[in-house]
């Protein structure tokens, strides 16, 4: 996700936090850890490596802004509004380019990888910019002023993405600005990290995006899109399948599948993750035949392990039916 009219070089040297720069808000009208979650941060490491601000494994080589992601298309089609991280003046808008939901990525122009966006001047050379928001969402215009309560727009698919998100990218004077870390001389994983949120959102270094049934193992993409839980499955369709969509998946990480029915336990798994993802599916279930295909409520629950302790749970249920 790189800048909407210019390519910006990330910040080299200190930003010293002052009275007059912006505490900033959460700009997404979603809850953290239930409907939405943080997918990627700044990077934090100048070398041809990655790491977010904790050093962690959240970012990619160059990321210049933090993405806010919302769990499927599905969500986002349904409208979630962004807000302005702090009071300013609008002076940039894009608001005419194509979405891609439930679809590959579309071509895009050059300098257009933001796809609908705009950029927010909150004045003392701080502004802020809001990319792939949906096509004719923004309601704003150039040189009016916006505060914490106003619209400017909803999420979309628009621009460089592969899953609906908002990529919100800080600057002061230029130079791109951490809002998890603003003191670019303290490094990574440092105690004393300048935020500049006024609550900052919680680090969640992996976690689950969400979890379901269907009577097959899904295409990863109709995961993605929000269209592979099915509440209800018929036992002639054959199959009785629990899968779970995760972020931030590392190697080594411990994914633990269960499926209970009517007679107790229908599936147990546990699988070791042999590698690195910044998304990821895992899905476990059983051929359906007359020995264990007995109708009812068939719950699932996912839990994610690391270093022996639980980092993230999901869970979903379906009912199994007999054929009318």
């Amino acid at each position: 996700m790189r800048a909407l009219w210019a390519a910006i070089t990330l910040i080299s040297a200190a930003t010293q936090v002052a009275a007059r720069d912006p505490i900033l808000s959460f700009p997404v009208d979603c809850k953290l850890g239930d409907d939405c979650f943080i997918q990627n941060y700044v990077d934090a490491d100048p070398s041809a490596g990655a790491s977010d601000f904790t050093c962690g494994s959240l970012s990619y080589d160059g990321h210049d802004g933090t993405d806010i992601a919302l769990i499927s298309d599905m969500a986002a089609k349904g409208g979630v509004n962004i807000t302005p991280v702090a009071p300013g003046v609008v002076r940039h808008i894009r608001n005419d380019a194509d979405d891609h939901f439930f679809s590959a990525p579309l071509d895009y122009p050059d300098g257009q990888e933001c796809g609908n966006g705009l950029i927010v001047d909150h004045g003392g050379g701080w502004e802020s910019q809001y990319c792939h928001l949906r096509k004719g969402s923004v309601p704003v215009s150039i040189g009016q002023k916006v505060g914490l309560q106003s619209a400017l727009g909803q999420i979309g698919m628009s621009g460089l993405t592969e899953f609906p998100h908002l990529h919100l990218t800080l600057r002061k004077n230029g130079r791109v600005v951490d809002p998890f870390n603003a003191d670019a001389l303290i490094y990574c994983g440092d105690d004393q990290t300048t935020s500049l949120w006024a609550t900052e959102p919680e680090y969640q270094p992996s976690g689950f995006v969400n979890a379901g049934f269907r009577f097959n193992v899904p295409d990863f993409e109709v995961i993605k899109w929000g269209q592979a839980h099915r509440p209800t499955i018929e036992i002639s369709e054959g199959g009785l399948v629990f899968w779970a969509h995760l972020f931030g998946a590392q190697a080594g990480d411990i994914m633990h599948l269960l499926i209970r029915g009517p007679n107790g336990v229908f599936v147990d798994h546990t699988e070791t993750l042999t590698s690195t993802q910044a998304r990821a599916m895992r899905a476990v279930g059983r051929k359906l035949h007359q020995a264990n295909s007995t109708p009812g409520s068939y719950h699932g629950t996912a839990t994610l392990l690391r270093n022996g302790k639980v980092v993230d749970r999901a869970a979903s249920s379906t009912t199994l039916k007999s054929a009318p």
